[in-house]
């Protein structure tokens, strides 16, 4: 034969011309190393035989192997361009010898495989694990004629000098090319990888690859390569190349037409050597660095099916449907304006000519329109009967200090710039009473609205251009950050960065998963809209303190709008940021995502709180100084708080500190002073007023709140301290949103309780609010993939769209919760339109 009579020539003289035969090609070249190597080594040493042998398909060969000696078994089969045949390779050894293992080529015509077996593969540590047992696919190069004959060789050798039985089988994988909606079983291990192949049909740009199995481990990995040979099929080179994700029960990868220019990919399943990468448990520690470890049965039964995704008129309707519901809100806003509008001017040409009667006759002045609950704000002027009861109240009074109108109506053209807060609250009058005041048993809001509107309103549209420098200097290098993990996404095929919920992430263009982007477009254009209501409602009210109307001036909750404003922003920051976090969720990146929400439920706190406090609310400084603290925490706590005890004592104990220092905070109205002296001054009240004589807490409403607000404050830090979550950030945003629902509820109880009402809007507006949040929270806590464990377990949670075929659950969630946030806003901004024609002496504050 060729080979044998090359070979012998080559012992005869150790640096011959060359070899007698060359195959063009890469692998002509390939085997003339090898055979260099091998003619040289044996030059030195003794004479190896050589035996070629016409083999077949689907028979055992069962043989022996030494240095002496080396097999090449020839194969050929027919392949043609329209069908595709895989060819496996089964290799089985029979002995037990480690030391030199048996040497398996496969020369094919563009394309060379050589494995040794047994097959060493490594794990964690250099741990080691053979394999004795060992099935290849060979990879099948494409060809350009209808029907071409091809010729394959497997050289068997070895270097032990003792005899080694082996096995090899070489058959063909009927089921190589997988069919569209057509479910396919098999099994694969570490040493037996399987791969199969998959042909775009027409009209199809987009397919999901999905993997599934019933055996939670061993740990595996899908990956979906192009046509290509080699194909990397083993557990130490699957990730070189193409998309690849590890998985235990689930797997899915998207694949799109453009980035296969064959129009056709290889689907890889590997098993893992071991299952640290799914979640799993270390079992084998090696004794020695050297040691051998047996890895027991790791065989794992899998099935595959390949399903066209969506097409473009889907991307279209969830775009026009994303779109549409946000626009009706838009549109139902304007109706209602229209209407209350519409109401209202019919209202007061009724009762500007009542029974043809002039107004004179009535003996009153036009009513104001707050008194029917514009929603515009439309204000005018007060009954007479309204004034003279002003001028003329005096009972819960409190030191009220009485104004002409000339002072009230004061122009409100003055520049902004040259009022300072400190101008004021530094006056004389206000500091010779202030504490008497603000500790009075029965406080009203009069009591505490004594600084000039002005300064107050300078004081709170601070908290709008804090927010809006905070966001652009936040946002931009999230963007940035974002972006660079999509790339290396992308370029890496690393599927295990970012935890999507495969089975229904749909890319666009460079992005991953443009559904989950797409679904945060409501926080971005309901935020817009509630700005577009604040406004509106400040335009109105400042119309109505240029016409120096009373109603404005003296009655009603004072009128600032800057929270509002800064509310507003937070909503839409949160949905930029929210579509930052979804372009490639995990744990690195998850406070993008809730760093703004620490801000909404923040300032909703303060809102409701400067509802009725607006002299002793906080400056925007301190307010986000706090919240800087609380994303502080958040950062040490999902950077070290997973199972660090020490943390969680530290965070428990500031936690506790904090709470107590705000219920004093709140309880004296901020009376109170921090210094050397503060703790005699709470053993002397604690003596006098619980030892001494046992008196009950002087403001018995503000008690009450604060008491349930430290026991639900103290039960989350114990919570804390003995379960420790792995996720902190939901954990600590809890306690902000536990909170602010505690005083939410209690501001609608003491309303109520105080005789006051809650008009038609804002009650149709709380009852709306609270239906939406229960399905968003149901929607919520369905989670569809989770950081907190590996992206392998993550995986299993995830489940098919549910809305157009292109939403999923969490989508729902972002509709859900935009809406809800917006009637929350809403709520805040018109619960308290029934107090607009009440004097500010007859509103109490709790």
């Amino acid at each position: 034969m060729m080979l044998r009579s090359c070979w012998k020539s080559r012992h005869k003289k150790s640096f011959g011309p060359g070899p007698c035969w060359i195959r063009p090609g890469l692998a002509a070249l390939l085997w003339l190393c090898v055979t260099q190597f091998i003619c040289g080594s044996e030059a030195v040493g003794e004479t190896k035989n050589v035996v070629q042998k016409d083999a077949e398909f689907d028979i055992t060969y069962n043989d022996t192997v030494t240095s002496e000696n080396q097999t090449i078994y020839a194969f050929n089969h027919t392949i043609s361009r329209n069908k595709t045949e895989g060819v496996r390779v089964s290799v089985d050894v029979l002995s037990q010898g480690f030391e030199s293992p048996i040497l398996f080529v496969v020369r094919q015509k563009q394309a060379v495989l050589s494995f040794q077996v047994p097959l060493i593969l490594r794990g964690l540590y250099q741990r080691k694990y053979p394999y004795n047992h060992l099935g290849r696919t060979l990879c099948q190069p494409p060809t350009r004629a209808a029907s071409e004959t091809q010729y394959f060789f497997v050289d068997v050798s070895t270097l032990s000098s003792q005899g080694t039985n082996y096995q090899l089988r070489v058959s063909r994988v009927e089921s190589f090319t997988l069919q569209t909606d057509k479910k396919f079983s098999f099994t694969a291990s570490p040493s037996q990888p399987q791969y199969f192949k998959y042909v775009f049909p027409d009209g199809v740009d987009t397919v999901i690859v999905k993997v599934n199995s019933d055996m939670t481990f061993p740990c595996s990995v899908m990956s979906v390569q192009d046509i290509q040979c080699p194909v990397y099929d083993l557990d130490n080179n699957v990730a070189f190349i193409g998309m690849y994700q590890t998985m235990t029960k689930k797997g899915a990868i998207t694949v799109q037409r453009k980035d296969f220019p064959s129009n056709s990919f290889y689907v890889v399943v590997v098993v893992k050597t071991e299952d640290e990468a799914c979640g799993g448990p270390l079992r084998f520690y090696p004794l020695r660095p050297d040691e051998l470890i047996d890895a027991g049965n790791r065989t794992k039964v899998l099935d595959v099916v390949v399903s066209p995704a969506i097409n473009s008129e889907v991307y279209v309707m969830g775009m026009l449907f994303c779109l549409g519901i946000f626009l009706s809100f838009y549109l139902l806003t304007l109706l209602v304006a229209c209407l209350e509008n519409r109401r209202m001017k019919k209202r007061r040409e009724v009762f500007l000519n009542p029974a043809d009667m002039s107004p004179a006759e009535t003996g009153k002045t036009p009513a104001s329109p707050y008194e029917y609950g514009s929603f515009a704000d439309n204000g005018s002027t007060l009954s007479s009967e309204a004034i003279t009861d002003s001028a003329t109240s005096t009972d819960n009074n409190y030191g009220y200090m009485e104004r002409s109108l000339d002072s009230v109506g004061r122009s409100r053209q003055e520049s902004l710039s040259s009022v300072e807060e400190d101008d004021y609250d530094t006056l004389d009058d206000i500091d010779s009473d202030k504490n008497i005041v603000r500790t009075k048993k029965f406080l009203c809001v009069s009591d505490l609205a004594r600084k000039d509107k002005r300064v107050l309103s300078k004081k709170y549209q601070i908290y709008f251009w804090n927010i809006a420098t905070i966001a652009v200097f936040y946002a931009l290098p999230v963007i940035q950050l974002v972006i660079t993990y999509q790339t290396v996404v992308n370029v890496t095929g690393n599927q295990d960065i970012c935890f999507y919920n495969f089975l229904c992430a749909h890319p666009l263009g460079a992005l991953s998963a443009f559904n989950n982007i797409l679904s945060n477009l409501g926080y971005v254009m309901l935020g817009l809209l509630f700005l577009l209501i604040v406004l509106k409602r400040d335009i109105v009210h400042n119309r109505a303190l240029v016409r120096n109307d009373l109603n404005a001036l003296e009655c009603g909750i004072p009128k600032h709008f800057g929270l509002f404003y800064a509310m507003g922003t937070a909503l839409m920051m949160e949905g930029l940021l929210s579509a930052c976090y979804h372009v490639c969720p995990n744990y690195t990146n998850f406070q993008f995502d809730t760093s703004f929400m620490y801000m909404i439920a923040g300032l909703c706190m303060l809102k409701l709180y400067q509802k009725r406090h607006p002299d002793i609310n906080a400056s925007a400084y301190t307010a986000y100084a706090c919240l800087a603290g609380v994303i502080f925490f958040s950062v040490l706590g999902v950077v070290f708080g997973k199972g660090n005890m020490v943390f969680w004592i530290v965070f428990s104990v500031i936690h506790i500190l904090a709470t107590l220092l705000l219920s004093t905070q709140l309880y004296y109205m901020g009376r109170w002073r921090m210094d050397a002296g503060m703790l005699r001054r709470m053993v002397y009240v604690i003596y006098t007023d619980c030892i001494r004589q046992c008196s009950g807490p002087m403001y018995i409403d503000r008690m009450v709140l604060l008491v349930m607000g430290n026991i639900v404050n103290w039960s989350l830090a114990a919570y804390g301290l003995i379960e420790r979550p792995n996720d902190f950030a939901s954990y600590l945003l809890a306690i902000a949103i536990c909170n602010l629902l505690l005083y939410f509820a209690f501001y609608i109880i003491m309303k109520l309780r105080s005789g006051e009402r809650i008009k038609c809007l804002p009650l149709v507006c709380i009852l709306f609010t609270a239906v939406v949040w229960g399905f968003a929270l149901y929607f919520f806590f369905q989670g569809l993939s989770t950081w907190q464990k590996t992206p392998a377990e993550s995986r299993e949670h995830n489940r098919d769209c549910i809305l157009l075929s292109f939403f999923d659950d969490h989508d729902i969630w972002h509709f859900l919760s935009s809406i809800a946030m917006f009637g929350s806003f809403l709520v805040l901004l018109t619960m308290d339109d029934d107090l607009d024609t009440v004097q500010r002496d007859k509103i109490f504050v709790f």
